[in-house]
């Protein structure tokens, strides 16, 4: 039976491992509403049609957000699979240069300042058990931590970080296409949701990275709106010249 406490101890559970794919969620939204709002300005910029606006917009949530994920996913296999590389490197060389790996578990120790008596209580103890030696070979001789972060949940919350937040600069051409309910100014009102939506991703970035709140948001507001004002300005050049 489910007492509170243990409810209460699912939900900070719970909490506790989405916080640690905020990260994803942050850099996939980033990337989702700066490559669509671009796209919407370069096609503004051109004087395309909604209609187009919405086709471009939807190939890059999908075929972009889609190869994001795929190299937030190998990236973070990569790294994995590197590491159990690694610790089995470490389980073969204590099992045929067991001397040689405890030396190196004293000299560990010895570097931290432990020393005599203490240091060989330390090594004993240490190399007693396979898993706790290559352990600590692992994280204080190869500097490697094992990543809690499962690949494919890194892919799946890129994505739909990308897709939910990326879809943000083309609800006003959805909203004219699909109901009839453009706004007064389609793209000034897609600039409005955007600047919105940067300042909401840069906030939850400074809860990744640990900055100021203001700086956080400055940076992706700049970013994001560079990187439209540059496709809006290549996308009117080019229709001026293919006209």
């Amino acid at each position: 039976m489910s007492t509170p406490e243990n409810v209460l101890h699912q939900r900070k559970t719970f909490w506790a491992r989405a916080q640690e794919y905020l990260g994803e969620f942050v850099f996939g939204g980033i990337d989702g509403s700066v490559t669509t709002f671009a796209v919407v300005a370069g096609a503004t910029g051109a004087h395309l049609d909604s209609s187009v606006v919405i086709i471009l917009g939807f190939a890059n949530l999908l075929a972009d957000g889609f190869s994001m994920s795929v190299g937030s996913y190998l990236s973070a296999k990569s790294e994995r699979d590197n590491y159990e590389k690694h610790r089995k490197v470490e389980y073969w060389e204590i099992e045929n240069m067991p001397e040689t790996e405890r030396q190196e578990i004293r000299d560990i120790f010895a570097a931290k300042g432990f020393e005599g008596e203490l240091l060989e209580k330390i090594t004993t103890v240490i190399t007693a058990d396979k898993d706790r030696w290559v352990d600590v070979m692992m994280k204080d001789e190869l500097e490697m931590m094992p990543s809690a972060k499962l690949p494919l949940t890194m892919a799946a919350v890129t994505y739909f970080s990308f897709l939910v937040v990326g879809l943000i600069p083309m609800l006003p051409y959805v909203a004219d296409y699909a109901l009839g309910m453009a706004p007064f100014n389609m793209f000034l009102a897609s600039c409005l949701l955007t600047t919105f939506a940067f300042a909401g991703i840069g906030l939850l970035k400074t809860f990744v990275t640990q900055t100021s709140r203001w700086k956080g948001i400055a940076e992706t507001v700049l970013l994001g709106t560079s990187a439209a004002a540059m496709a809006y300005f290549v996308g009117a050049w080019l229709e001026s010249l293919l006209r």
